[in-house]
């Protein structure tokens, strides 16, 4: 696919993406390293917290997607540089994918989907 400036995109274009499948090694992995807190790293402690269990860290979803971002179809000249967030946060947890996709029902680490 080749590159394209903003006048080449349109409102409504969808454009595709791979996927990356996240387990609790990799989960624990990246929380071990950049964001160490039990909820994600203690199976034991996550169960008395919001979240009722294990949970990656909102930072390693969002690598995640950056990755897939980069890996996708979507080809800006110049590459995706300085796009930035107008918004970034997570106001509550969230199990599985976000609402967009066609996924009907939330799922953990152990779900099989």
């Amino acid at each position: 696919m080749t590159e394209r400036y903003l006048e080449d995109f349109a409102i409504g274009q969808a454009f595709g993406s791979g996927k990356i499948r996240i387990d609790k090694q990799r989960a624990k992995a990246f929380a071990a390293e950049f964001d160490p807190q039990p909820f994600h790293l203690d199976e034991e402690a996550a169960r008395s917290t919001i979240f009722h269990g294990l949970a990656a860290s909102g930072w390693h979803t969002a690598a995640v997607t950056m990755r897939l971002l980069v890996d996708s179809e979507i080809k800006p000249a110049g590459g995706i540089v300085g796009a930035g967030f107008e918004e970034f946060r997570w106001p509550y947890p969230r199990f599985g994918p976000p609402p967009s996709t066609k996924m009907a029902k939330p799922c953990r680490f152990s779900s099989r989907i």
